[in-house]
This record gives C-alpha cells, sequence and structure tokens, in this order.
C-alpha cells in the first residue's frame, strides 16, 4: 500500500507529478482524497454515520473517521473513488446519487506523517439500518451514528462528549453493540473548518 503511486499537486491544485503513498506522507506532498459522509434524516434530527479505524490501520488505528474514504490512485478519476464506500464497509452506490460538498484543502501534521489533502467530499443520505454495513476488516473495524447537533457543538466546543451508537466486530468475528461517550481524542483529528463545511453542506440539503 505504501508504493501505490498518487497524483501531487502545488498550491494552486496544478498537478506536478506522481509520487509513491509513503513519499506523499513522508515529504507532504498535495494529493487528492475520495471523502464520502453518510446521513439520515430521523424526523427533525440528522445523524451521520462514522466508521471506527481497524486496529490494523497504520495510520490513526481505532479512531472514529468518515463513512468512508481512502486516497485517489495517480491513474483513477474522482468518480473512481466510489470503490472505497463499496470495499470498506460493503455498500453499493451510485455516484450520481452522491451530493457533492466541494474539495476541501487541509493539512495535518503528526511526528514524521505529514497528511496535505485535496478532499473530494460528498454526502450521501440513507435510511440503512446498521446491520446492512459489511465491513472490511483491514480496515473498519465498526460503524457507530451520532446527532448531527451533538457533533457540530463538539467540534466548536460547546460540549466536551456526545453519544455514539452502533456496533463493533470483536477478533472472534462476532458484532458487538456500542452506546458509549467519545470526546475530541477519539476522532481522527481532521481540522475545525473541515468538519464546519462538512455539517454546514449536510444542513443546506436537510433545509431544502
Amino acid at each position: 500500500m505504501e508504493n501505490e503511486m498518487l497524483k501531487i499537486f502545488d498550491q494552486q491544485y496544478n498537478q506536478i507529478g506522481v509520487a509513491t503513498r509513503d513519499e506523499v506522507h513522508r515529504i507532504g506532498h498535495w494529493h487528492e482524497a475520495f471523502h464520502c459522509w453518510f446521513f439520515s434524516r430521523k424526523g427533525e434530527e440528522e445523524v451521520i454515520y462514522l466508521q471506527i479505524r481497524s486496529q490494523l490501520k497504520k495510520d490513526y488505528p481505532n479512531l472514529l473517521d468518515i463513512t468512508a474514504a481512502g486516497h485517489l490512485l495517480a491513474d483513477e478519476t474522482i468518480k473512481d473513488g466510489i470503490r472505497e464506500i463499496e470495499e470498506e464497509i460493503g455498500v453499493e452506490v451510485s455516484f450520481d446519487a452522491l451530493i457533492s460538498a466541494g474539495v476541501y484543502k487541509y493539512a495535518v501534521e503528526k511526528g514524521n506523517f505529514i497528511d496535505k489533502e485535496l478532499a473530494h467530499i460528498y454526502l450521501f443520505e440513507t435510511d440503512l439500518p446498521l446491520h446492512a454495513f459489511t465491513l472490511q476488516k483491514e480496515e473498519v473495524s465498526g460503524i457507530v451514528q451520532v446527532k448531527l447537533t451533538d457533533f457540530y457543538e463538539l467540534w466548536l466546543g460547546e460540549k466536551e462528549e456526545v453519544n455514539v451508537q452502533g456496533f463493533e466486530i470483536e477478533n472472534t468475528g462476532n458484532r458487538i453493540l456500542l452506546n458509549k461517550t467519545v470526546n475530541r481524542t477519539h476522532f481522527v483529528p481532521h481540522e475545525r473548518g473541515y468538519y464546519e463545511h462538512m455539517i454546514k453542506s449536510i444542513q443546506k440539503i436537510s433545509a431544502k
């Protein structure tokens, strides 16, 4: 996986070449990623679906993250990113059913790991029950839901903790139900502006 070839870009989003995934994160090249957030409207309350990253992941194991996401390879278009949804969480979705929330540029540094992403963000409204998800164990160990308003207040700093509910798969392969309280340290560290962008995009859809 570290030898996967990714397109790399300058600050103006002009492609300047290709590099291995390892080099991209070691040097800090801008690169493309596909992000898809599942959300559901339950009455007047929206909820979003979060994945729990597998403990096998090199980066940010066991943390809560985007419903489905991944890097776009050097020979892929944005539409090809939809493969991440079926691979990671076992849900088949048409690209035409996704709602674009634009491209968000952000950078995160953690030690020698530099992640400078051009994130193509998509939203997918669904009423899928949690038992409908089939997880790729190397990538994802669980799926949970959180109220959108709670999630927003968490990242605005108005709340320190929120409740999530869903399931996680044990090493034995059994699904165990989750109903627990989490805080910001339990999430992959996307910047606050990224979360605000995603949340406001969902709110615009729900207001229509």
